[in-house]
């Protein structure tokens, strides 16, 4: 598995769900549309999304 990065290509907002789903090898467009299913539920996903924005270091700038 790819470590947790935001990455170079491929973003659409900050690289967010483009970085989780190279993670776990999952579809860029199905954690996308996931993402944007859920965000109309109440809960903390904007926050969420926001953190990890800041603690998900982008590709070639790993910690």
């Amino acid at each position: 598995m790819n470590a947790l990065t935001r990455p170079g290509n491929g973003r659409v907002l900050a690289g967010v769900c483009a970085g989780i789903a190279d993670r776990f090898g999952w579809s860029r467009t199905f954690v996308r549309v996931a993402w944007v299913i859920l965000s109309f539920f109440p809960g903390p996903l904007w926050i969420a999304y926001v953190v990890l924005w800041f603690l998900m270091p982008a590709e070639g700038n790993r910690r």
